[in-house]
């Protein structure tokens, strides 16, 4: 990441559970990154993920409290579940039942937005 850099919005980890990898995993990885990334002085907007209900209730339990865990261990902006709106309805999906198409990314959109503009406006603020 190039130096000047004030800001990067992380969403990370939905392959991870897609693929079952353990949660533990997950959190340790996205834990270096932010630590990496705050060492820069950059701020995080951290979006969350939830676990996909087929990986079970074990895997959801260990899998969902890894992002609002971290937000509140780095003290982040924090956006819940980027699907949020979106993951339940099948009109807004590809056909493979997982992936927002372009009606679901504008929901995306439209969630997000209020949280992104605090963020942005927050770090407009903070010198580099």
């Amino acid at each position: 990441m190039p130096d000047g850099v004030r800001g990067v919005i992380l969403e990370l980890g939905a392959n991870d559970a897609l693929r079952g990898i353990p949660p533990e995993a997950t959190e340790k990885n996205l834990d270096a990154i932010l630590g990496r990334l705050q060492a820069r002085g950059i701020a995080v907007l951290l979006v969350g993920m939830l676990a996909p209900p087929n990986m079970g209730a074990d895997y959801a339990d260990r899998f969902n409290p890894i992002y609002p865990k971290l937000a509140e261990k780095h003290g982040l902006a924090f956006y819940p579940f980027i699907l949020d709106g979106v993951v339940t309805r099948s009109e807004m999906q590809l056909e493979d039942g997982m992936h927002p198409n372009a009606e679901g990314v504008a929901i995306m959109v439209e969630r997000m937005l209020p949280v992104v503009r605090e963020f942005v406006e927050a770090i407009q603020d903070t010198p580099k």
